[in-house]
């Protein structure tokens, strides 16, 4: 069995491969463009295990050698700092340590989500790029008027963009100003075709996963935006394992630090998905206001933590509720 460590970047790809006694067989270095090339090198290789880090990219190089290869692994880029924290470092000396902990099987493995979940993620990180287009043109929008003392809180109504029309700017600023608008128009269409393609997806999705969003739906202040993300960056919350795990992947663990008996707790280690924690926090104040019990638990953590904190405390006890849903499959019930 052969070893093969790859190190993959935007444009080129450097192999090392061992042998069982991680003695160095061969180097090679392609372009990513050389597709045809890399599939008859790896050919060639039979029988190997070939590990590749979980890049941005990754998915590709995996397709192309996942029918030739006896096993595949994605290393967790993060878990592996072996190579990160190298004094000596190169492609070259990277791609050998992968090739020496793949034959010690000593990878740390990365997620790999289906092609289904690939595709959720592609759709809700591109509805909520769309919304903050959306938000920072409003908010371009506000200034130029605030300039003239004309802006107004119903400013993107009817009502308020006629009367925005009506202004009597200089050119320049009024030529901005219908550029924005019509920029806003289009980003606001996209994104209900965005909202849209969504629904559909969710509507195709498969049974466990239709399941998964009744359960959800059940809880208060998680609506379809909320479900999405949370499907789509989780990609199967019962792979975790516990709430632990899943909490520390959502970067919402709380740090701290030790030192001769005393403790200091740090913020929330903030790893993972922008994306969930933002959903998550999002719910946890709509949870706040619609549920009077939820409410009281945040009033008194505010009172000892503040608010910030209180909040993100709530959004962390929820990720554990929304688990909890699912792997038990049955609807939100909240304990007196």
């Amino acid at each position: 069995m052969k070893y093969v460590g790859v190190d993959l970047h935007k444009h080129v790809i450097v192999i090392c491969v061992v042998n069982p006694a991680r003695q160095v067989l061969e180097r090679q270095r392609f372009h990513c463009r050389q597709t045809d090339e890399l599939a008859r090198w790896f050919a060639a290789q039979q029988p190997f295990a070939v590990v590749v880090e979980a890049t941005a990219s990754y998915e590709w190089f995996v397709q192309l050698v996942e029918p030739l290869a006896q096993r595949v692994v994605l290393a967790h880029p993060a878990k592996l700092r072996v190579i990160a924290a190298s004094t000596r470092k190169s492609d070259q000396l990277d791609a050998r340590v992968l090739a020496e902990f793949l034959a010690l099987d000593l990878i740390p493995a990365a997620h790999r989500p289906t092609p289904h979940q690939r595709a959720a993620r592609r759709l809700t990180r591109y509805r909520h790029w769309l919304q903050g287009r959306i938000t920072s043109l409003k908010n371009r929008i506000r200034h130029i008027l605030a300039d003239f003392n004309a802006d107004r809180p119903d400013l993107f109504t009817h009502a308020g963009r006629a009367a925005a029309a009506q202004l009597a700017l200089p050119a320049a600023d009024r030529f901005v100003l219908d550029e924005l608008f019509a920029l806003l128009d289009e980003h606001r269409a996209r994104l209900a075709e965005a909202n849209q393609q969504l629904r559909e997806f969710a509507r195709s999705a498969p049974p466990e996963e239709q399941g998964a969003r009744r359960q959800l739906a059940t809880i208060p202040g998680v609506g379809p935006v909320t479900i999405d993300v949370f499907l789509a960056e989780t990609a199967d919350v019962r792979r975790f394992g516990s709430q632990k795990k899943l909490t520390a992947y959502a970067g919402l663990s709380p740090g701290f630090r030790g030192s001769a008996g005393s403790k200091h707790d740090l913020g929330i280690e903030r790893r993972g998905s922008r994306l969930l924690r933002w959903a998550l926090v999002e719910a946890a104040w709509r949870l706040t206001w619609k549920d009077p019990h939820w409410g009281r638990v945040f009033e008194t953590l505010a009172r000892r933590r503040g608010k910030k904190k209180a909040i993100v405390a709530i959004a962390r006890r929820l990720l554990g509720v929304m688990m909890a849903v699912i792997v038990n499959d049955c609807p939100y019930r909240r304990v007196a």
